[in-house]
């Protein structure tokens, strides 16, 4: 509907122009000429100025766009108020430019929203609505009798990955009473809160979180709590397999690590390296610096350089443009990976295939047994003068009601 908007009042006044060639049709044509003129100067106008009000992240192309439309209206203009305007050899090369300046429009705009059409893989949060503690038709987990730890004083605060928030969400519900989980935001609720990995390891080193549920650190996270004095305890609370995933139409089915490993630092570019016709050069997306996924992809790495990871310009504060690690974008040719309770569960849609890492599928069997070769424990991670109540906390996650729940979510407990 708003290309028709833009397309229509310069469809006017080409209509208009060729009419004015023609005696009979010439005052039709003015008329014509003259209302798409004023309909097209004033939508450029109005969309330029709300892409620059808005710092849309293609403003540049399109404010680009507003200033030739507006130079070749008014020389358009003056010169049908001159009169030379009527000679074809002077409209006429202005008009083909309105004409460029619409396909160009129209073509950047439907290449934008095929591209926006395009499924994405994020760890934003977005998803996390469904497992509020008291959230309409959570899913959330739940045991089957009292919890055997309760906690109504001295409440411990909790953070941690995306990727584990269903987890000490479940926790939480079990342990705490309701009135301290009535809060249905995510981020900003002093006692169930979801700031991402990086957020949840700052978060508990400046003593704003009193347990975060997250994968190991970073060097950085490491070295953030040496520089404070804080000495970090990390308590293993169950399992869970970190797994890599293509687009559903891919035939590939089996990877090797070594093959991952050629992939992100750039050594394999192309799909019919690995034997995949017909897909071009790999997109391979990474996540942002910081997150569990990040760290677990350095680790896989073994020391090898990674590539830069596709980017991705975004609104920032204040009205300016930053670039960001692109989000996962299920394009044909691509490549991602994330834990795969998340990617498995939580995004659960048949537009993504898992791949089996040297011939093993990361089935919860297949972590339990040790056989899937990406897997790792996750932890509650306290400080070192945590709170009496924290740590009955920790010591109750890693019970029998603990572990319950844990495996009730879909991840694999510790035994």
């Amino acid at each position: 509907m708003s290309v028709v908007v833009f397309i229509l009042p310069l469809i006017l006044l080409v209509a208009g122009l060729i009419s004015m060639k023609f005696d009979k049709s010439r005052l039709l044509g003015k008329i014509w000429a003259t209302a798409g003129l004023v309909f097209t100067a004033v939508i450029y106008t109005l969309i330029g100025a709300l892409l620059i009000a808005f710092s849309s992240k293609h403003s540049t192309f399109y404010i680009s766009l507003t200033v030739i439309v507006s130079i070749l209206l008014c020389v358009l203009f003056v010169g049908l108020i001159l009169g030379f305007g009527k000679n074809k050899r002077v409209y006429m090369p202005i008009v083909i430019c309105l004409l460029l300046c619409m396909i160009a429009f129209s073509g950047h705009y439907g290449y934008q929203s095929y591209v926006d059409s395009i499924p994405t893989i994020d760890d934003s949060g977005n998803l996390l609505w469904q497992y509020l503690p008291y959230g309409e038709d959570t899913k959330v987990a739940n045991l089957d009798g009292e919890a055997t730890l309760k906690i109504s004083d001295d409440i411990p605060r909790l953070d941690g990955a995306t990727a584990l928030y269903p987890i000490y969400s479940a926790f939480a519900k079990a342990v705490y009473p309701e009135s301290a989980l009535n809060e249905i935001q995510l981020k900003g609720n002093e006692i169930l809160n979801c700031s991402t990995t990086g957020g949840a390891y700052e978060r508990i080193v400046t003593g704003d979180a009193d347990i975060i549920f997250v994968g190991g650190p970073s060097k950085e996270q490491t070295q953030f709590a040496k520089e404070n004095n804080v000495e970090l305890m990390f308590t293993p609370i169950g399992k869970e397999a970190f797994v890599f995933f293509v687009n559903s139409n891919n035939p590939l089915e089996n990877i090797t690590l070594e093959q991952i490993q050629d992939i992100y630092s750039g050594k394999i570019k192309k799909w019919e390296q690995l034997g995949v016709e017909g897909f071009g050069n790999i997109r391979a997306f990474q996540r942002e610096e910081g997150s569990g996924s990040q760290t677990a992809i350095l680790k896989i790495m073994n020391g090898k350089e990674l590539m830069t990871p596709p980017e991705e310009n975004v609104i920032a504060g204040m009205g300016g443009i930053i670039s960001k690690t692109a989000d996962y974008k299920n394009y044909k040719n691509a490549i991602g990976y994330s834990f795969r309770y998340y990617s498995n569960e939580m995004v659960n849609n048949n537009q993504i295939k898992l791949l089996k890492i040297n011939g093993i599928a990361p089935t919860l069997e297949n972590i339990e047994n040790g056989t899937y070769p990406i897997f790792s424990e996750f932890f509650a991670v306290t400080r070192s003068d945590a709170t009496d109540n924290t740590k009955k906390f920790v010591q109750w996650a890693t019970s029998s009601q603990g572990q319950e729940l844990v495996e009730k979510t879909g991840y694999t407990p510790l035994n």
